[in-house]
C-alpha cells in the first residue's frame, strides 16, 4: 500500500506544480503536452483528482492513528 501512496502523492505534486503554472504564468503544462480537451488531459486531470482525494483520507488516517 505504501507504493500506491508514494504514486498518487506524486500526481498530486505534478497536479499541484500544474495549479502553481496556471496561477503565477498563465500557462497550463497538462494542456500543452496533450492538447485542451484531449482524452488524456481529462485521464490526466481526473487522476489528480483522485489522488487528491486518496491523499486526503491518508492525512486523516494518520492523524488518527496518533
Amino acid at each position: 500500500m505504501e507504493k500506491i501512496q508514494k504514486v498518487l502523492l506524486v500526481i498530486t505534486i505534478i497536479g499541484a506544480v500544474n495549479w502553481g503554472l496556471i496561477g503565477l504564468l498563465d500557462f497550463n503544462l497538462v494542456d500543452a503536452i496533450f492538447g485542451t480537451g484531449s482524452l488524456l488531459s481529462r485521464i490526466i486531470y481526473t487522476l489528480v483528482g483522485i489522488s487528491g482525494l486518496v491523499n486526503i483520507g491518508i492525512l486523516f488516517n494518520h492523524i488518527e492513528s496518533r
